[in-house]
Parts: C-alpha cells; structure tokens; sequence
C-alpha cells in the first residue's frame, strides 16, 4: 500500500512538470471556416460550421437581464440556428440574437430570444439547479471546448426563469452533471420574447492562457412547445434532442480570445455541521445524540488543466437518500453515486464505456451486466452504513493527449457493520488517439479485502474507437489479484456499433469469470460468457405530421455459464412510436429462458430450481417531460418462471403544480403467483421540490415499500448564499412497519433512525 502511494505522488510530481509545457502550447489551426474580420462576428461554410468572434470589453458587463448597454448596439449579433428536430436541417422558426463577450474576469453570453407566443405559452416551470426538468423547458444552452481538443467540454444553460444548469463533458462520453461551478445568469423580458446574460468565471474553467487563443464552442435552443430543438452548427440527427451539446466534435469555433493566465485557482471549502441523530439499531442505541463537526475541502489548479482536490473528515449529511427499486431479477441491483466529492470528475474515472455513437437501444437486460472496475460507493458504504472518510486526495486532468486521474481515500472503523479502518487507491490513465478515440488503463487497490484476510487489487485495460458519427467500437480486459485465488479471475468485453439515425445494429461479447472480484468496483452477475446482439430500424414518415419516428427493434441475449451450459436466453421484438409532441408509445414482447441451478427468491417469492421458459409483454405510454403532467405509464403481463405477473407503474412522472412548485410521483404494483404462493408489492414515492428563487429551494424524498413495509423520508433545504457557498438543513428517518420492537408502545412510530442535520459551507477562492 505504502509503494502503490508514493507511486502515486511520484506520478503527480512528473505529470506537473510536462504538463506546464502542454499546456502553455497555442492552438491556432482552426477547424472550420477562416475567423470573422471586424465588424463581422461570424463566418459559416456551406456544411454550416460557423467560426464565432468574441468581443472583448473594457469594463465589466452589467448582469441584469437587461440588454441596454452601449455594446448591444455597437457591435453585431448573430444566430442562425439550424433545426436539429423537427425539421432536421431547416432554419429556426423563432429568431436568437447572441452576443459572446469577455473581460480580465469573465466570458459572458447574451442571447435575445424572439418568441412569437404569449409568455404564458412559453414552457418554463423549473427554478432547481442541475435538474433534467430543466432541458424540457424553454432554454438556451452553450457549450465551451476550451482545449480545443474536440472532445471534452464545459457546459451551461438557464431558462426564462432564470435557472441554471451546468455539467462537463470528457470524452463525448456520458455529462457529469454534479460539476457545480460558479456563474451566474440573469433574465428579463421584452415585447416579443425573453434576454438572457450569463457571466462565467475564468476562475470556474480550465483553459490555455494567453492571446489569440481558440475554443470549440456550440449552442442550443429549445423551443419545448413545438418540441424544437435548434444548434448553431449542425448535429448528428441520431443525437438531435437534448444529447447534442455533448457530441463535442460537432461545435464550431471561438476566436479572438486573448486569455489571462489560468493562475492556481486555489479554493478553499471549509465546512461546519451539527446534528442531533436516533439510532435505534446500533448497539448500543442512540437517542437524541447531539454530536457537531468541521472539515472541508481543498481544490488547487496545478495547471491550466490539472487540479488537486484534498478532504478533510469528508461529511456527506446534506446528500439525498436512495431512491427505492423494485428487483424483478435475482442479482445485485446499482445504486448511483450522489456524493459530490466522487461525481466531480468522475468521466476520467469510466473504465470500458466508451466508443459507443450516441445511438440509443433499448437492452433487453435491466440489470447492470458490463462490470466496473471503479464504483465510488465501495468508498464510505459498507451494508448500508456510512463509514467515515478521514481524509482523502485526488489529481484530475489532461496532460497533452494524456488524461489522468489518481486517488487515495483513507476511510475509518464502524462498529455497526464492523468496517476496518481501510485505503482505497486508484490510477486511471487515458491517451487521445486518431480523432475521437482513446485507449487507458486502470489499477485499483483495497487495503483489506472484504472477502480474505489481506489486500486485493484489480487491473484493466480499455480502448475505445469511434468514426464517423455513427460507427464505434470497444474491447477491454481487466483482472482482480485476491489473496489465496489464482483462476477464472479476469473479465473481458468487445463491442461494435452503429448508430445511424434509420439503421442501427449492435453486437458484443463479455465475459466474466467466477472469481473476478474487483473490491473497489461492482459485479452484478459472475461466471458467465454473455453474446448480445441488436438491429433496429427507425424509418421517419414524411406522410404522417403527427409522428416523428417508428423504431423496430430485435435483441437477443445469451449467458452460458463456466461449464458451457446456457443459464439464460432473452430475445425481445421492441416496437416504437414517437410522436411530434415527444410522447412515446411502446410495445416490449419478451421470452425469456432461465437456468437455476438452486432455488431463487425474488420478490419474496421462491422459484424452485430447474428450467424454466416464459413470455410476458410491457406496453407504456410516455408523455412528454415538458408537458404539466408527464410521465410513464406501463403495463407488463404474462408468465414469470412457472407462474404468472403483472406490474403497472407510473415512473418519471412530474406534476408542474406552479412554477416553482411540483412533484414527481412514482407507483410500481407487481404481483406475482406460483404454484402455491402468491406475493402482491407496492412501492411508492413522492418527491416534492419548491423553488425560492435559482439560488434557494426545499425538497422532500417519501418513500414506502410493502416488501419490507419501510418507510423513510428525506427533507432537504439548500440555499447558495453566496457564489459557491451554501447552506444545508436536512431531517431523514426510516421506519420499520413491522418490527414489534418499533410499535406504537415506543411512541414513535416504528421508527429505527432519524437525524436533523445543520451544515453551512464558506466558498473562498485565490
């Protein structure tokens, strides 16, 4: 552990020496059409790529909403945006007037949006931060390149309200939506439409320094009543929704930037927290235990683009609680990250997900197959717990073509779940190759192993290949290292796909061995070779206004265990409607075959062991997430092993109440008989979510589940008072409906813990 530490500090020391020469290297070879000669601001080629002319000011501008400055009339605007859905190709129907900007401090974007309905048509019912509600309303989004390297970005957007929403992208890969920098937004309104300014930090990014610098850049504009989604360069049409800011390669060009220097970026993060906490399953129990806290955090920008992030009695209080699932399947369900600590930068950290094209399929598999080699919540979790983090580090960012992330986290004892104090190490290194291709490597290591005495480390390899913009391929090959196990301990994947907008196809293979046991990562299901393949066709009618896109859909799944014995078969035909106003109808019918070498219990129900073929069918109904009532509503019938089930559901559903106030109820209803036993399960929950202002809003995450009759609550309170400070009030408990031992005699009913937590951090930056 000790060697696997200083490599690592080692390691940080000689990638800050090369990375000061990488990045003090201009860009100057633009990827597009020649740059703008004042006063224009903007040139475009005849494929639509646009090369934009930033502005620079000798005063700050004033953030209000307001476009009345001097600037607004002196210099051009441009726009021009191109549909990217309905009309693939078409000009927009609602003119954009946009404006970039910068000072020593800031880059700005201002944007006059014409809208030729009423206001009260507009869609803009969404105050949160980070929110997905936020792309279903009207919005204006922009998306920064700042390495010019075509494939990693950083990207913000708000709404006529004012709402902000933020996330960085590596790699083209999937957006990192808990990157919280700090920028502000202001909006206003006019005869005829909506203003926005947006100042972003230079403190907030990371860039090359220095004059005549150049940025990949791109914007969007969503028009949710027509369901119009509009880019100012063209996007693939596969990805044309919300996806689009994320194919990075397909931006256009920021010139005319004289930069100033990046500096250190120092920002410090300290935190205070009180709590008073019941625990009634600890031994021995608490009651009303009062306990307060300090810690915080340190964040310093080695580089242009390398930063340092160090922990200190790292708390996680003011973080959501899990949201329920509902297991049809007898293996490991994934729980996502929330902590914001492991979310910023964690693209650096996907180990084999890459090269795929955007295009979306719909698996024939719920359950998270592809094993990870670093899964975050192996880190202060253990049974349910929260195990402290004493202190911890990590070194993120790009060294010339090389992408790096290091870290080593020190997590203490808990006597709950009788958790060792334990060393978590991981090295993660990437390397740019052709255009949009990369290949890496992974190391993990877990000080003591949770299954043997010892340590245990686990290895990989990746690559990732795209072309095109439809064409991707993938492979990689991992392995753990546990004491006293020496075969069947590797996994390895290939993959090819085509995303094209009318035809797409998918195929690969994964293995995973019996003894595989990455302890720092997640594996659903172990020994087991996996061949999956799928075609789909989505033709759009050009004779039917009402409709956007058919899509049909064949997959087949196939595991044979380590013996060769196939254990499971899955084949599905999909049938798609999307209509013009997004909502979707669908049609899944599924066979299924299942080997169970010993009895299974799923939903408390047990499947004796033996073969066992079925079919089922799930039909829903989408309706579209920028409509007041949105949601899925679903339907699935037919056999399940050697009895029958039914599930309805309503899921991803949202009820705009006011504008800054909805909730999002979700209600799944499964029953399932076999011979002999019948189980009926309801899980419900509701979130509630009100919105002060962008900066202030109160949520409340209710849950109950009838298989464990448990029920739990989350209230949560967040005001950013400040640019990157915030303040947290947090109550969550949990009950036990059934336990005899919570009954009403104890007053409180079936109560097992609860904890109101008070935690206010203090952003300060050099």
């Amino acid at each position: 552990m000790i060697r696997t530490v200083h490599t690592a500090c080692a390691l940080v020391l000689l990638l800050s020496c090369f990375a000061i020469d990488a990045a003090s290297q201009p860009v100057s070879v633009i990827d597009g059409p020649p740059a703008p000669v004042a006063p224009e601001v903007i040139t475009r080629d005849a494929a639509g790529q646009v090369t934009v002319r930033a502005i620079k000011l000798t005063a700050p501008l004033t953030l209000d909403g307001t476009l009345d400055e001097e600037v607004y009339t002196r210099e051009q605007s441009f726009g021009g945006f191109l549909q990217a859905a309905p009309k693939y190709g078409a000009q927009e129907t609602e003119r954009t007037e946009i404006w970039v900007m910068y000072d020593d401090d800031n880059i700005y974007i201002a944007c006059r949006c014409w809208d030729s309905a009423a206001p009260e048509k507009w869609i803009a019912n969404e105050l949160r931060r980070d929110t997905n509600q936020l792309r279903q309303n009207d919005h204006i989004g922009v998306s920064f390149d700042t390495f010019y390297d075509r494939r990693s970005a950083f990207v913000f957007y708000t709404n006529p309200l004012g709402a902000r929403a933020d996330y960085s992208v590596v790699d083209e890969g999937a957006p990192n939506s808990d990157w919280n920098p700090v920028w502000s937004s202001k909006t206003g309104r006019f005869d005829g439409g909506w203003t926005v300014e947006m100042a972003i930090p230079f403190k907030s990014l990371r860039y090359r320094s220095g004059p005549d610098q150049v940025w990949g850049f791109q914007m969007r504009r969503s028009v949710r009543r027509k369901n119009e989604w509009t880019y100012l360069t063209p996007v693939p049409q596969i990805v044309a929704g919300p996806q689009a800011l994320n194919r990075v390669s397909s931006g256009g060009t920021l010139v005319g930037l004289d930069l100033p220097p990046a500096g250190r970026n120092i920002e410090l993060k300290p935190y205070a927290i009180s709590r008073v906490t019941t625990d009634r399953v600890r031994t021995p129990p608490l009651a009303n235990d009062v306990t307060g806290d300090l810690g915080g955090d340190i964040k310093y920008g080695l580089t242009a683009n390398l930063t340092a992030d160090f922990t200190y009695n790292t708390d996680f209080a003011q973080v959501e609680i899990d949201e329920q699932q509902v297991n049809l399947t007898r293996f490991s369900l994934f729980f996502p990250e929330k902590r914001e600590f492991f979310l910023e930068g964690r693209g650096l950290f996907d180990f084999a997900r890459g090269g795929v094209t955007g295009a979306v399929f719909t698996q024939s598999i719920s359950t998270s197959i592809q094993p990870y080699l670093f899964y975050s919540r192996r880190i202060g979790l253990n049974n349910g717990r929260i195990i402290p983090i004493d202190a911890g580090g990590r070194l993120t960012g790009k060294v010339g073509k090389y992408a790096i992330g290091i870290m080593n986290i020190q997590a203490g004892d808990e006597s709950v779940s009788l958790t060792e104090p334990t060393n978590f190490s991981i090295v993660r290194v990437k390397r740019d190759i052709l255009k949009r291709s990369s290949i890496g490597a992974m190391v993990t290591n877990r000080s003591k192993s949770a299954a043997v005495s010892g340590s245990s480390q686990a290895f990989g390899v990746d690559a990732a290949f795209s072309f095109f913009q439809n064409v991707g391929f993938s492979a990689y090959y991992a392995r753990t290292d546990t004491p006293g196990v020496t075969t069947a301990a590797d996994s390895y994947q290939a993959l090819a796909d085509y995303g094209g907008d009318r035809y797409g196809g998918h195929l690969e293979y994964l293995k995973v061995g019996a003894n595989f046991n990455p302890e720092v990562g997640f594996v659903a299901r172990s020994n087991f070779g996996r061949t999956y393949g799928t075609a789909r066709f989505s033709p759009r009618p050009k004779s039917m206004t009402s409709v956007r896109k058919f899509t049909y859909q064949g997959n087949f799944d196939n595991f044979v265990n380590g013996a060769g014995a196939l254990e499971t078969r899955t084949e599905s035909g999909i049938f798609n409607t999307e209509f013009d106003n997004s909502d979707v109808f669908a049609v899944n019918l599924t066979r299924d075959f299942e080997l169970l070498a010993r009895p299974a219990t799923i939903l408390g129900v047990t499947i004796p062991a033996g073969s066992h073929e079925f079919t089922n069918v799930l039909m829903s109904y989408t309706i579209g997430a920028q409509h007041r009532v949105s949601g899925a509503l679903s339907l699935q019938t037919g056999n399940f092993y050697n009895g029958t089930l039914t599930s309805v559901g309503y899921s991803a559903a949202r009820v705009a109440v006011l504008k800054q106030f909805s909730f999002e109820p979700t209600i799944s209803m499964n029953r399932v008989a076999i011979p002999g036993s019948t189980v009926t399960t309801q899980l419900y929950r509701t979130r509630a979510d009100y919105g002060f202002s962008p900066l202030m809003f109160a949520s409340a995450l209710l849950q109950y589940t009838s298989n464990d009759r448990a029920f739990s609550s989350n209230l949560r309170f967040r005001w950013e008072y400040r640019p990157g400070s915030e303040l947290f009030i947090v109550y969550t408990d949990e009950r036990d409906m059934t336990d005899p031992r919570f009954a009403l005699a104890t007053q409180v009913l079936g109560l097992k813990n609860r904890a109101f937590v008070v935690k206010i951090n203090r952003l300060l930056r050099f």
